[in-house]
């Protein structure tokens, strides 16, 4: 995908999170009655901003660091620098006028509509697509300096069990080794030619653990086009939805991946093809992108699947299953392992590049992968805010719930120094991940 498509697609990914989260904020001061002085998308350090237009009491403005947004309450101790409200008398409009729970319920409604929005698009997949799952257990293809095939494994091996758990479909496969044992020792039972043989993978062996790291793809994923990116190697050369791939850099072609591996070896080069359309055979020269691709997604699988649907009610315990095991179960499982040193920081933890990168990569899946994507985030944005940590809405509660406990606010003095110190560390912090993003690309 190219430079500015993925850029477009955070963008989007960004707006929309970041507008959810606000406006549940800015909604719920609304609701009970306090004033909004700011509602920004991104920030606007030194007042560097796109635009602004002032509605009523407040300021409605789109800011230049698309690292976040902010609403500013009337009467809220926060990360600003607007602390003159302190010694004035409070006015009833105002955030620190309020019962304790109406400030609890501002403080935490932007964590609530990134959660609503998660469950939503969790939902609208289920409803939409259901579930499906290939039924087999069966390798296809093994890459070539993969961990896989620096271990023994083959394609035509059947994986009977991993870390003990059986499989039965290739989603099991995934689940078991990209998501249950990140950060994990990988032990697999592989049914190779009639005997079963274990496989025991280290996890110093998998510290970049993904799909083409590790290596290992599914039986019969026909090398059919699927979706072409306009303006890419693959629409120039004259590749349609559809056509099969029979050969490349001379190679013949019989699984999806076995093209693909060949596009990302082959960076900046020119490489033959050819490919069969409606029974035609036809051939070209293409020249994969810096960032070895072609603009293409393909491979069909051609064996059985296995379909679940679900109707407007069913769909809605499967929607909160998947926001609960793919998002707050995975997302702890994966803070645990970092703490632990099980998975490095610096790999685990992405910022706007990485974001960016993942925003682009999921479009290309089609729209409800797009928004599976954007889901997932959506949840990890809402548990990362609810965190006890100053300048976070966490932070803000921590306070609200020592006041409700003990009937006495904190000092505001105490508020503020715990709030720009806060801020600082977190600014420090992003320009870290950033920092990382760049440095990884």
């Amino acid at each position: 995908m190219g430079v500015v498509t993925t850029i477009l697609y955070f963008l989007i990914t960004i707006v929309i999170l970041v507008f959810v989260h606000e406006f549940g904020h800015f909604a719920a001061a609304k609701l009970c009655k306090m004033r909004v002085d700011k509602f920004y998308l991104f920030f606007d350090f030194f007042n560097l901003r796109i635009f602004k237009f002032v509605k009523g009491d407040t300021e409605y403005g789109l800011g230049i660091f698309p690292l976040g947004g902010y609403v500013k309450v009337a009467g809220m101790i926060d990360e600003s620098m607007d602390k003159e409200f302190v010694n004035q008398a409070p006015q009833p409009w105002e955030f620190r006028s309020k019962p304790v729970w109406q400030r609890m319920f501002v403080i935490t409604a932007g964590v609530i509509m990134n959660t609503l929005l998660a469950f939503a698009i969790f939902y609208t997949i289920n409803l939409v697509e259901g579930k499906t799952k290939m039924e087999t257990n069966v390798i296809g293809f093994v890459s070539q300096g993969s961990i896989a095939s620096k271990f023994g494994i083959q394609p035509g091996d059947k994986i009977v069990s991993i870390n003990g758990n059986p499989v039965q479909y290739w989603d099991d496969v995934r689940g078991n080794i990209f998501i249950e044992s990140m950060g994990e020792d990988v032990s697999m039972k592989i049914e190779h030619n009639g005997t079963v043989k274990d496989i025991f993978i280290p996890k110093s062996e998998l510290t970049e653990l993904g799909e083409r790291t590790f290596g290992i793809f599914p039986e019969k994923m026909s090398p059919q086009i699927q979706q072409i990116a306009e303006s890419r190697p693959a629409k120039n050369m004259g590749l349609q939805v559809g056509d099969l791939i029979t050969e490349a850099n001379g190679e013949k072609i019989s699984h999806s991946q076995q093209f693909v591996d060949v596009i990302k070896n082959n960076a900046g080069k020119d490489i033959s093809v050819k490919w069969n359309r409606a029974g035609s055979e036809m051939s070209g020269t293409v020249k994969p992108d810096a960032d070895s691709t072609i603009g293409i997604g393909i491979g069909k699988y051609t064996g059985t699947v296995k379909t679940i649907n679900y109707n407007v009610i069913s769909a809605i315990p499967q929607g909160a299953s998947d926001l609960w095991h793919y998002g707050v179960v995975l997302f702890v499982k994966s803070m645990w392992k970092i703490i632990k040193g099980d998975i490095p920081f610096s790999k685990a933890v992405g910022g706007p590049v990485k974001i960016a990168q993942y925003a682009g990569q999921s479009a290309e899946g089609g729209l409800l992968s797009f928004l599976g994507f954007m889901a997932m985030l959506s949840i990890t944005l809402a548990i990362i805010n609810i965190l006890p940590f100053p300048a976070l809405d966490g932070g803000h509660f921590m306070f609200l719930l020592y006041e409700g406990i003990f009937r006495k606010p904190v000092s505001h003095k105490i508020q503020i120094v715990v709030q720009n110190v806060g801020f600082i560390i977190l600014m420090a912090f992003m320009a870290f991940v950033v920092y990382n993003d760049i440095i990884h690309i």
